[in-house]
């Protein structure tokens, strides 16, 4: 059962008590991500993300990293688009260490300035590591390519050039705009009463105020059909071609799911089957949709030889084209929302994937959607609304792409996309 309750400065707690696990999974959500940063600020919020890790008054880094490993929990963190969060799970009886580790890096982390400049280093690096996996780097490049201009097209790392004026002042800042109590969306799965989390809470954040300028206003990108070549010495060639998609609370959203999964989505999807299994021209070969609160992406990947990219990209357009006239069978639809029904209700076995629920949904949605409610939003999808999702977003006229790869460079994608 879940149970929220609104704090006076405006934090959100959000709970769900599992008596019958022996853990416990807390979660501090922050809404902002590298969709509130601007091209000189490029990969503040991630960097943030860093400096929470890095001490306080109270922890060094080690200490902070020790005081979670020695009672066999986990400490982690991770930043998105539009969410950043920085959880833990550990045994229940360790709940207390788990929320003053995280409530002290939260709030009390140094910002000091030889470690900003030590983890500008090792951010660069991990830059540097996405730059040498094209498989990863193709979707950001279709992103700002189809996004350009906005932030939400930009790198959740940021850019060698962005990282390098970024000091401690301008980060602190950011942090102090970004980290308030209406922004903050705490989650607890596990084996815990919901008041006595309420009650720890607000020992470690109820003198949180906000500051009185208003919260970030954001803008909805425009999507630009551009298609983007980036010559790379690679052994693969890397596609990837997209669509406008669908926000997170359109009526399209679980219907676009249902054909992703027939699609490109799964193992026994047709462009797996078809592309992989049937003719072996590319190991790796998928589809997925990426939906945010205004906006959305359809993006289709595919890594394979150089001299395969016309095939393999004509095998892709003949299965849009038919998925656009004939649409999908009664099986398949049937399959694809069992799958999904399936897929989702695993997630839930384990209490980190419990926490991560409760906590994005109220974040996002302002609200928790139970899992009854989810699946039954699955079981909802019909045949009318997945041909209604195909048609709103296989639109051949407004089709972007990228690729990268070692090839010719006279390549004009236009030539491939037809």
């Amino acid at each position: 059962m879940y149970q929220k309750q609104q704090m006076k400065n405006g934090i959100r707690v959000v709970t769900e008590e599992i008596p019958y696990v022996n853990s416990v999974s807390v979660g501090i959500w922050v809404k902002v991500g590298s969709r509130n940063e601007t091209n000189n600020i490029n990969g503040v919020s991630h960097f943030i993300e860093h400096m929470l890790f890095k001490g306080t008054q109270k922890r060094s880094a080690k200490e902070i990293a020790n005081s979670i490993d020695k009672i066999g929990g986990q400490l982690n963190a991770f930043t998105a688009k539009e969410s950043t969060c920085y959880y833990a799970k550990v045994l229940d009886s360790h709940f207390d260490i788990a929320l003053d580790v995280l409530a002290d890096m939260f709030l009390n982390s140094s910002f000091a300035k030889e470690e900003i400049e030590k983890e500008k280093g090792v951010i660069m690096e991990e830059i540097n590591m996405y730059e040498d996996s094209p498989e990863d780097l193709v979707h950001d490049l279709f992103s700002q390519g189809v996004w350009s201009g906005n932030p939400l097209g930009m790198s959740i790392l940021g850019t060698e050039e962005s990282l390098n004026v970024l000091n401690r002042d301008r980060m602190v800042n950011y942090y102090k705009d970004h980290y308030i109590p209406e922004n903050i969306v705490i989650s607890v799965a596990g084996n815990i009463k919901h008041q006595v989390v309420v009650e720890k809470v607000e020992k470690y954040f109820g003198h949180l105020i906000s500051p009185l300028n208003k919260l970030s206003i954001i803008d909805k990108p425009a999507f630009d059909p551009i298609k983007i070549t980036r010559n790379k010495d690679t052994e693969q060639v890397h596609l990837c071609i997209g669509f406008e998609g669908v926000e997170t609370d359109n009526e399209s959203f679980y219907p676009l799911l249902t054909m992703n999964n027939i699609f490109g989505g799964a193992m026994s999807s047709r462009l797996f089957q078809n592309i992989r299994e049937d003719k072996g021209l590319a190991y790796s070969v998928f589809s997925y949709p990426s939906s945010y609160q205004d906006c959305g992406l359809y993006s289709i990947y595919a890594g394979m030889k150089a001299t395969q990219l016309k095939t393999v990209t004509q095998l892709i357009m003949e299965e849009i084209h038919e998925i656009m006239h004939n649409g999908i069978t009664e099986e398949e639809l049937f399959d694809s929302k069992e799958q999904m029904k399936g897929s989702y209700t695993l997630g839930l076995e384990s209490t980190s994937g419990r926490m991560i629920s409760i906590g994005k949904s109220e974040l996002i949605y302002n609200r928790i959607y139970s899992p009854s409610e989810v699946l039954e939003k699955i079981d909802r999808v019909e045949m009318d609304s997945v041909n209604k999702a195909i048609r709103k977003v296989f639109d051949l006229n407004r089709m972007g792409g990228a690729v990268i790869g070692s090839f010719d460079n006279k390549l004009d994608l236009r030539d491939i996309l037809k």
